[in-house]
């Protein structure tokens, strides 16, 4: 090889090299907003991206359906996202190993020490609703017998049949804890029914009780009753978004845009969300953007 062609073959490689590395550095007014991989998840990570871009002038990379959890989670630690909405308790006992607690104030302050200590994640305030296990009922059960708490109907339990999914038998906060908490016993050792035929088969009358999650959109769809967890036995599960300091140090007017979010949405206004998506079949950025707008949030 000539001298001159190894010179010109050296100048083109470096300057393909500086071509590739100018293209991954994100810019300045670039934010990735992740979610993990549900319907719920999908609405809150647009929902962020959504108020992020109406009321800043930064631009907002959607990378939603990462994953579970810990894909997630991993996404937010290693700045491939910006931001996303966790669960408390789920941080708290998924990502952090603690035992569940039932106090949701004591497990939010933890979590949000400990995500600063550890991960240098600020954890900012909830966005109003719960989305955690759930006793659910026929809504004209409940209406039939004028009850609403999981202690009201524990003395009729032995008369029914109770369908629960494998991850709820298993789990420390599950149906074992559950039963000894309120002295549940009932017709026949409950049922293990597939998570995703559970409500088909309380509507079918199949089973007259299972477990379920709270802000479920087949909750409303079927008309069923949610029981309140009167004596607190499921941990707290408040949906926060948590997004990297860094990314506040960069861009501080997000803070107050974030806690514009805070207690905007009820279990049951995220139980329609999810409703509008799943059993309706309409857009996810048709109904972020009427829920935002709703709510006076959308201000571009």
């Amino acid at each position: 090889m000539k001298k001159r062609d190894f010179i010109l073959l050296c100048v083109l490689g470096f300057s393909l090299a500086m071509l590739i590395a100018s293209c991954s550095v994100k810019p300045d007014n670039l934010i990735a907003i992740g979610s993990k991989n549900s319907t719920e998840q999908l609405i809150l990570g647009e929902l962020l991206a959504q108020h992020i871009e109406a009321n800043t002038d930064l631009k907002v990379e959607r990378k939603l359906n990462l994953g579970d959890t810990f894909v997630a989670h991993n996404a937010l630690t290693n700045g491939e996202i910006d931001a996303y909405v966790e669960y408390s308790g789920t941080a708290f006992s998924a990502i952090l190993k603690n035992e569940p607690i039932s106090n949701p104030e004591e497990v939010y302050q933890l979590v949000k020490q400990k995500y600063d200590q550890n991960f240098n994640l600020e954890v900012m305030p909830p966005l109003g609703f719960s989305n955690t296990f759930a006793l659910v009922i026929r809504g004209e059960d409940a209406r039939k017998m004028r009850v609403q708490t999981i202690s009201q109907i524990a003395p009729k339990t032995p008369l029914w049949r109770a369908g629960f999914a494998d991850e709820f038998l298993d789990r420390k906060d599950g149906f074992t804890g559950l039963a000894k908490t309120y002295n549940l016993s009932f017709a026949e050792p409950p049922k293990v029914i597939d998570s995703r035929l559970i409500y088909t088969a309380l509507k079918d009358k199949k089973v007259d009780l299972i477990a379920g999650n709270s802000t479920d959109g087949q909750i409303g769809r079927f008309d069923l009753a949610v029981l309140q967890d009167d004596r607190l036995f499921f941990p707290p599960y408040q949906a926060v978004p948590i997004i990297r300091q860094q990314t506040l140090q960069k861009h501080p007017e997000l803070r107050e845009v974030f806690q514009q979010l805070s207690g905007k949405i009820s279990e049951a206004e995220m139980r329609r969300l999810n409703f509008q998506v799943e059993g309706e079949g309409s857009d996810v950025k048709q109904v972020v953007q009427q829920f935002l707008q709703s709510k006076g949030l959308k201000k571009k």
